[in-house]
């Protein structure tokens, strides 16, 4: 059955969906299992001693064999040193997005009729260009690049969003962008105004923020056990915050447990008490997302919707400060880590049949900023009302959208190395 592909790789994880043909219409968007009893696959690349490069985590490693975040890292001239390999950024993204292209491929029996890979939106056309090079290098010479922000938009838009304009808040393991989107007269999306970013900055700041607290909490019974080996403890402290966080996003409290020498330790810690660790982090990107709203001349008043997305937007606070920042809708997807994936989808099947969709009225008539858009680019720009909303309604509540889950299947987790880009 054809099928189009829509990739997303992120700081922390990558994600991939498709949506096949049927008849003259697209199925839903449906998330690829990316390895066993999973959608996502670490965003890291590990060289073997044969030369070969493995996708995900590996199982032991002293870290110059591995790499990770190096698509944060294209348009940068320093390349990265991979098992004293020299490797641009940008030829390790391809070789994850071959890598990618590849499993989809044998699991659908068959090519992508189009492929959509989404990147921050604040990459000006050099990256773009930079990137595209390499992706050709590999094979992959018909691959639609588009803002992260544009694919967010394009999904929540699948699942009901009617809005016209709308900022998308997105914050993931390592990074957070934000920025305004506007549908277009051909009913897709495009940036306007200045998006907004910050990296290093995400769900790593919370795990650590825990970690110190945990570290500080346990200090008597880490200083007890030093010399009967609490390092091997200490190493998987990040693994076992980043559980405890995941547990806080549903439950009211939580312990972090380490197994000592001597015994495990506990350490019950309350949602509370871990709001308090991170709330100055998630301040700083509701600033920033304020920032992009203000870029464009805009009132938060004027926006249809908050869009989220990006695994960290599941920590209840960052929905709480996002809308009390903004009086508007906010609307998270219940796997809010595959929102990107399943965006970029949508619009690969916009690629192969465009469609053409009555304009809704638009609130603003700010500028394009040069982003890209969610189909190919039109020669002109849409018109825009000027009309400007009255005093905002009372704050909404969240939205949160059914849950489709993926059929299980098996991955391979291993490719070789192909050619440099």
């Amino acid at each position: 059955m054809p099928y189009v592909l829509g990739i997303d790789i992120g700081s922390t994880n990558t994600a991939a969906a498709v949506a096949r043909s049927h008849g003259t219409t697209w199925t839903r968007p449906e998330p690829v299992p990316l390895q066993v009893g999973s959608t996502l696959v670490p965003s890291v690349l590990c060289l073997s001693e044969d030369g070969s490069l493995h996708v995900g985590e590996p199982a032991t490693d002293d870290g110059s064999r591995t790499t990770r975040d190096f698509v944060h890292r294209i348009g940068d001239d320093v390349p990265l040193l991979l098992g004293g390999e020299t490797c641009p950024p940008q030829t390790l993204t391809a070789e994850l997005a071959a890598w990618v292209v590849e499993r989809v491929h044998a699991l659908e029996g068959g090519p992508a009729e189009a492929v959509v890979l989404s990147h921050p939106a604040g990459w000006r056309p050099y990256r773009r260009e930079v990137l595209h090079r390499a992706l050709s290098g590999f094979g992959l010479r018909n691959v639609t690049l588009l803002p992260r922000t544009v694919t967010v938009a394009e999904s929540h838009a699948a699942r009901g969003f009617a809005g016209s304009t709308a900022v998308v808040y997105f914050l993931g393991g390592n990074s957070f962008e934000a920025a305004l989107v506007r549908r277009t007269p051909r009913g897709t999306y495009e940036t306007f105004g200045t998006p907004q970013g910050l990296d290093p900055i995400g769900g790593a700041d919370f795990d650590e923020a825990l970690a110190d607290h945990t570290r500080t909490a346990l200090a008597r019974e880490l200083a007890a056990g030093a010399r009967r080996g609490t390092q091997a403890a200490l190493r998987g402290l990040r693994a076992e915050c980043d559980r405890v966080k995941r547990v806080l996003t549903v439950d009211l409290t939580a312990d972090v447990v380490l197994a000592l020498p001597g015994g495990p330790a506990r350490m019950p810690v309350t949602r509370a008490q871990f709001e308090a660790m991170i709330r100055p982090t998630v301040q700083v990107t509701v600033d920033l997302l304020l920032r992009a709203v203000r870029s464009a001349n805009l009132t938060p008043g004027q926006l249809d919707g908050v869009l989220l997305a990006g695994g960290s937007t599941r920590v209840p606070l960052v929905t709480e400060l996002v809308s009390a920042a903004l009086p508007v809708p906010v609307e998270v997807e219940p796997d809010s880590q595959l929102t990107a994936a399943t965006g970029a989808a949508m619009a690969a099947c916009q690629v192969v049949s465009p469609r053409h969709r009555r304009q809704p009225p638009a609130r603003d008539p700010a500028p394009v900023s040069g982003a890209g858009r969610a189909s190919v680019p039109a020669t002109r720009r849409p018109h825009h009302d000027t009309t400007v909303p009255g005093d905002p309604p009372p704050r909404p509540p969240v939205r949160v959208l059914p849950l489709d889950l993926p059929k299980p299947s098996r991955l391979a987790l291993a490719r070789s190395r192909g050619r440099e880009g």
